[in-house]
């Protein structure tokens, strides 16, 4: 078939360090397994309506399963980020994505697990925030339930930004403690003000206008058809099937 999608020699050179040290017997073709679960994951496809060109279907499941508990493709997003320079800019947003009812059937998982899903004036959704660098780049990725405040993204992210001079974000994004925090890391923050601030802080409304580039991203993004619709009821697997994209669209 010619519109299967094959990960090329340069491609695999970049993410082969991260690949795991296989034990007792040799894993299977790493570029098929791989390549076919990037298949799977942009055209939203059942594991079972693996083309077989990419051998059985168990097996891309299985790799696929195991790697995103370990973070594999969370670490690459990572570290491949990390590897791409350094950015005057950064942008900050987040978007929802639609559960499917086979992720969002059953009740939680014991222990307090949750399955980060939660519901919405649009119904079950998760929420993706996101970390972009100038271009719209993806740098860092957190999952939440769709009810849930952009703060929290905003705080869970805070710790690991990269260094930069700028922080972009909607007015959802202003709050004090947060313009405060990046000040504190020397980053400006160009937020506009909520319209019920007693004081408007002004922001740089020709620097403002480049936010759309996140805006882009995620557009990028949904074009996956497993992050646009949430099928897995794990939010460790989901969150790596919307990394796999970021790694696949923008670093390689």
């Amino acid at each position: 078939m010619s519109d299967l999608y094959w990960l090329n020699d340069e491609q695999m050179a970049k993410l082969e360090p991260f690949f795991p040290k296989s034990h007792g017997k040799p894993r299977v073709d790493d570029r098929r397994v791989l390549s076919g679960i990037i298949f799977i994951n942009r055209n939203g496809l059942r594991w079972r309506d693996a083309p077989e060109a990419y051998g059985p279907h168990k097996t891309l499941y299985s790799r696929w399963k195991r790697w995103s508990e370990k973070g594999i493709f969370a670490q690459m997003l990572l570290e491949l980020a990390d590897r791409g320079g350094t950015t005057d800019t950064l942008m900050i947003d987040a978007t929802h994505l639609k559960t499917h009812r086979t992720a969002s059937s059953l009740g939680a998982e014991k222990g307090g697990r949750g399955r980060l899903i939660g519901r919405t004036k649009g119904g079950m959704n998760s929420k993706l925030h996101t970390v972009t660098d100038a271009q719209g780049r993806p740098l860092r990725m957190f999952l939440t339930a769709g009810q849930r405040s952009d703060y929290i993204g905003a705080r869970a992210l805070l710790d690991g930004l990269p260094p930069a001079r700028h922080m972009l974000a909607d007015r959802g994004y202003d709050a004090d403690w947060y313009r405060e925090a990046l000040e504190n890391m020397g980053i400006t923050p160009c937020i506009p003000a909520r319209k019920g601030r007693k004081v408007q802080i002004r922001h740089d409304e020709v620097r403002y206008r480049k936010r759309h580039k996140i805006e882009n991203s995620f557009a990028r993004l949904k074009d996956w058809r497993r992050v646009a619709t949430r099928y897995d009821r794990c939010p460790k697997v989901f969150l790596s099937a919307c990394a796999l994209p970021a790694v696949v669209m923008f670093w390689l």
